[in-house]
């Protein structure tokens, strides 16, 4: 009698080993499974992340966006020639301003830049020496970005004018070509866009 009820009892602790044994798999494959997409979304997010700041830390960029009131110019960002300052209103002073020479489109006879509303970006959004990281929570920062919410940081970064400028610098004074950064306008809006859709996640340092 004791051995029928063994050869019963023995097949179900086996098919319960089996049924503990393949739920212990199933929550280590879904937990690595899990993973595993984080990993890429946070790739992805890294990437999109570079591709922009490799355009936003160009000297096309940054030369506006100066940590001593004073705008740059050129690759070697050079202070503006004329002593060229902020000013008030971030278009230099009355005998200076900004739009005494740069008009709404580039001037290739004189060689002067030039695209919409051209002037520095506030004093609270200095980029220059700052890194990548520090560069990104400034500009997601509303104290700091004139109170923008992040639709409208990405509509700036991929629709304004003078942003976009970047990829049509025109040409210098010695009807030199200047240099764009180092990605295609079409490949930095669609990093920019991917990066605000995957929640632009600013990655540490």
């Amino acid at each position: 009698m004791k051995k029928i009820r063994l050869l019963y009892i023995i097949p179900v602790v086996l098919f319960a080993s089996m049924l503990l044994a393949t739920d212990f798999d199933y929550e280590n494959h879904s937990a690595k499974s899990t993973e595993t997409t984080n990993m890429k979304a946070a790739s992805t997010n890294n990437d999109n992340f570079d591709k922009m700041m490799s355009a936003l830390t160009h000297p096309r960029c940054i030369n506006c966006h100066p940590s001593d009131n004073k705008p740059k110019q050129g690759m070697e960002e050079h202070p503006h020639y004329f002593g060229v300052a902020r000013g008030e209103d971030d278009h230099g002073f009355a005998a200076t301003n900004c739009n005494t020479c740069h008009q709404e489109e580039n001037n290739d006879f004189s060689g002067v830049p030039g695209a919409p509303h051209w002037g520095l970006a506030p004093a609270s959004m200095n980029w220059e020496g700052l890194s990548k990281t520090e560069i990104a929570t400034s500009m997601m920062d509303k104290s700091r970005n004139g109170g923008k919410s992040p639709n409208e940081i990405l509509k700036h970064l991929t629709e304004d004018p003078l942003v976009l400028w970047a990829w049509e610098p025109g040409i210098n004074a010695a009807g030199i070509p200047r240099e764009k950064p180092p990605i295609s306008k079409e490949d930095y809006i669609a990093a920019v866009k991917g990066w605000f859709a995957e929640g632009a996640v600013i990655p540490g340092e």
